[in-house]
Parts: structure tokens; C-alpha cells; sequence
């Protein structure tokens, strides 16, 4: 049994070898899915977008649907990682679990908590701090990106050690798999730091924790209106939420060019073809051939396009959206039934690492 934390920094992950293995696991999650156990979420800072939607929501849904363990976490400590306060937390939880519900994430499949409302999760933060040196922290590229664009004069502690805690919510449950995009890789990585040292520094051979792998999301990049990335923050979202007529009014003013064929070429013209690109997910067809029958069209027919597509894509999700927002304490009922369970998930976890570390008095 190891008595000392390794110095040794986490290798950086290599993409192509995340990439072939998140193969593999597809192929073994359509053969065995019950031998997963996925963790995923978002912060609770406002409405999910159309981003959102075919970048991780899709995904999180099929992998329910196919049978995979799926815990889905609020993660409503963590919208202090880059601001001072939480405006308008409660509104956003609800505004959130309503998004997962909408999109198909079942609350009888899946479990649906907040992080705050699980003590032994956070608890777990203190051994896991333990295990990692601040120049790792330091070291970390996403928390550096995070830290370059912190809503906060300085940084703070929960900013800081933010990968940690994001150990935590994976670990508690026992995560073998995470939906992650490549820019997520470093992070998971320390998850996968601290699952091994715990192991190695108390478990005595035996592995307490498994080390997550990450299914790599193929998540197109969709642009916001203004032709940078779609954010919340930022103020440039088609929101999953939007009625047909906020939508429309948001694809009018969004970016194009002054070319007026319209072709699928995202290195020469990102903004017409993150356009495409929506169309074509909503169409479920090859964004080429969108392209083509558009083609000298201009902005106006693509916008057009674009619109209806959209519209058509969505109205199911949002007309179950309305449905449920109609239905008062609903939200509040999925959120008591899965603190619940994600609770006692937690409290069994935190009696084991106890009891592995020595701990039971």
C-alpha cells in the first residue's frame, strides 16, 4: 500500500486514444449496457440551448433509453465557481429539470438531484483534496481557461479546486463513464487521479473507486446568434424553451456573410454553416446536402430554412415543456425523489471511504 500521494503530475490525455476507446465503449454499451453507470449534468445558470440540446442532452437521453445507469446532477454549488452570488437559483433549477424532462431524461430511469442537497457528496471534497498537489490545480488547462474568464475579481477557493468537486460528483455514485467533450478530458482526468490514489493509498489493494473513462461526445459546434460560440451567458441562444416566433425573430438577426450561394464550408464561413448545420440536425440529413438545396438562395431562404426546421424539430419538446411547467410542485416532486435516492447513494459511499480510511469511531 502506498503511503504517499505520487508526485507525479496526470499524463494530458491523447485525444486519438480517447477517441478510439470511446468507440470501444460504445460498441460495449449497445452489448452490456447495465455495466455502466454514468454522471452528468449542468449548472443551474439559465435556460438550456439548442447547443445544449445536440451536444449532451441527445446523448444523455439515448444512453437512458439503451439501459445505462444515469445519475444527472444540478450542480448548483458549482454556479459559485465564477460568480459572487447565484441570481435566481431556484428559478433556474426549475427552469433546467424542466429542460431534462422536455427532452426526454426520465425521472423514473434516471436520477435527477442537486448537489447541495447531498451533505455526503461534499463531504467527500476533504479526503479528495488530500490526494492532489496545488501545482496540479495550477497546472490544469480548463481550470485556467475557467479562471481567464471568471465573472469574479479573484479567484476563488471553490474555483481553485472546482476539478476536485467535480470528483466528487462523479465518484460518490460510483461513475465508470462521463459524457465529456475533448475540452472536459483534463478534468476527468483528475477524477480519474484521485479514484487511483484512494485506491492506492487506502483501499490495500483493493479498488474502492473505479477509474471513470469518458465517452467522447461527437457534439457539433453550433454558433449563437452574433456568430461566437452559443452561450447562456452571452446572450446569443436559441433556448430549447423559445416559442416559434422568438425563434424566427432570433434566426433573422442571426450572422451570415455577403456570399449569396450558401454552401457547407465551416473553415471558410463558420456562421452560414453552424446555420446549415442546425438545419440539418433538425432534418436529420448530411448538412451538404442541406446546403445544396438551398444553394443560391441567399441568407433569406437559408434563415428561412433554418426556422422551419427548428420550429418543426422542437414544438413535441416544447409543447411537453408547457405541459409540465402547468403542473405546480411537479418539478419539486422529481427533484424530493431523486435527492432521495442520490442521497442514499452518497451516505453509503462516505461510510465505505470511511471506513476504508480508518475513520469509524
Amino acid at each position: 500500500m502506498s503511503t504517499q500521494t505520487p508526485t507525479t503530475a496526470p499524463a494530458a490525455p491523447d485525444l486519438s486514444i480517447a477517441r478510439r476507446r470511446s468507440a470501444e465503449l460504445e460498441r460495449q454499451i449497445k452489448e452490456e449496457p447495465g455495466r455502466f453507470r454514468v454522471l452528468t449534468g449542468d449548472r443551474p445558470t439559465g435556460r438550456l440551448h439548442l447547443g445544449h440540446y445536440f451536444g449532451t442532452l441527445q446523448g444523455r437521453v439515448r444512453l437512458q433509453d439503451q439501459g445505462v445507469q444515469t445519475f444527472v446532477i444540478v450542480a448548483d454549488y458549482q454556479v459559485l465557481t465564477d460568480r459572487d452570488i447565484a441570481d435566481h437559483l431556484v428559478g433556474h433549477v426549475e427552469d433546467l429539470v424542466l429542460d431534462y424532462l422536455a427532452a426526454g431524461i426520465d425521472p423514473a430511469c434516471s436520477t435527477i438531484f442537486t448537489h447541495s442537497a447531498l451533505p455526503a457528496l461534499n463531504q467527500l471534497l476533504l479526503p479528495f483534496l488530500s490526494l492532489v498537489s496545488v501545482a496540479e490545480l495550477r497546472r490544469n488547462p480548463t481550470v485556467k481557461d475557467e479562471i481567464a474568464h471568471s465573472r469574479q475579481a479573484s479567484v476563488s477557493g471553490l474555483m481553485f479546486t472546482y476539478p476536485v468537486h467535480q470528483a466528487a460528483d462523479i465518484l460518490f455514485c460510483k461513475a465508470n463513464l462521463v459524457p465529456v467533450g475533448q475540452d472536459q478530458l483534463p478534468h476527468l482526468e483528475v477524477t480519474r487521479t484521485v479514484a487511483r490514489r484512494f485506491n492506492e493509498r487506502y483501499g490495500q489493494g483493493s479498488a474502492v473507486f473505479p477509474e471513470p473513462e469518458a465517452l467522447l461526445s461527437a457534439a457539433p459546434l453550433l454558433l449563437g446568434t452574433d456568430g461566437t460560440k452559443m452561450s447562456k451567458s452571452r446572450g446569443n441562444a436559441l433556448t430549447l424553451s423559445a416559442t416559434a416566433d422568438e425563434t424566427a425573430r432570433l434566426i433573422k438577426g442571426a450572422k451570415t456573410d455577403a456570399l449569396r450561394h450558401i454552401g457547407y464550408d465551416p473553415e471558410a464561413r463558420p456562421e452560414v454553416a453552424s446555420l446549415v448545420l442546425l438545419a440539418a440536425l433538425c432534418q436529420e440529413r448530411d448538412p451538404r446536402d442541406v446546403a445544396e438545396d438551398i444553394g443560391d438562395g441567399g441568407a433569406a431562404l437559408l434563415k428561412k430554412v433554418v426556422t422551419e426546421s427548428v420550429n418543426d424539430y422542437f414544438a413535441p419538446l416544447r409543447a411537453r415543456r408547457t405541459a409540465l411547467a402547468a403542473e405546480p410542485g411537479y418539478v419539486r416532486e422529481v427533484l424530493k425523489a431523486g435527492n432521495e435516492r442520490a442521497n442514499a447513494v452518497a451516505e453509503a459511499t462516505l461510510a465505505e471511504v470511511r471506513a476504508t480510511m480508518g475513520m469509524t469511531y
